[in-house]
């Protein structure tokens, strides 16, 4: 049986709130980062109140959200994290996945792609789901097609949701069934 948290470059692990919150205050100075994130203007956090916070889901501990640290396999490094929450109830078999890769640096080597793919297959056989959906800006052109390559499509759109930079951009909804998933990596 092989290791569905493991991929060719990085692997999902449990979170460690102390170790997330220094890197999510860190990530918080990068407004660029948040941008991309957030659709509210961009706010400062200690590593101690960040610290609280992903402590506070951890213990929370819903059956419903499913929080990971992503990591590279080559150093072990933190890369970022991603989390997938079961929406409403288990009947719908429906969920929601939101992924941040923390540094420029490592952005468009491919970590944020197989972490989506990881947690994909993580979401159709272990949580035997239906669908997965998400949410990006329509300014970021780099996770829309990192997205795309996972499977997913374009769903539906707000329009002219959010402001940034004195301008109205969309948000995306991009949605992946289990069937196509199967095809793609089946």
């Amino acid at each position: 049986m092989k290791d569905i948290f493991k991929g060719n470059l990085i692997r999902l692990s449990a979170m460690d709130s102390e170790e997330i919150g220094k890197a999510m205050s860190w990530q918080g100075r990068d407004s660029e980062l948040m941008r991309l994130m957030d659709t509210g203007p961009t706010r400062l956090h200690s590593a101690k109140a960040a610290s609280k916070f992903f402590e506070k889901i951890i213990e929370d501990d819903s059956p419903a959200s499913h929080f990971f640290s992503i990591r590279a396999l080559d150093d072990n490094r933190l890369l970022g994290d991603i989390n997938i929450d079961v929406i409403n109830n288990w009947g719908s078999r429906d969920a929601f996945v939101g992924i941040g890769i923390y540094k420029r640096e490592d952005w468009g080597r491919g970590y944020g792609t197989e972490a989506m793919q990881l947690i994909l297959q993580f979401g159709f056989i272990e949580l035997n789901l239906r669908r997965i959906t998400l949410s990006v800006f329509e300014y970021n052109p780099r996770a829309i097609r990192s997205y795309e390559k996972c499977g997913f499509q374009v769903e539906g759109r707000i329009r002219g949701r959010i402001i940034k930079d004195n301008k109205r951009w969309d948000v995306l909804f991009m949605g992946i069934l289990r069937e196509e998933w199967k095809e793609m990596y089946q």
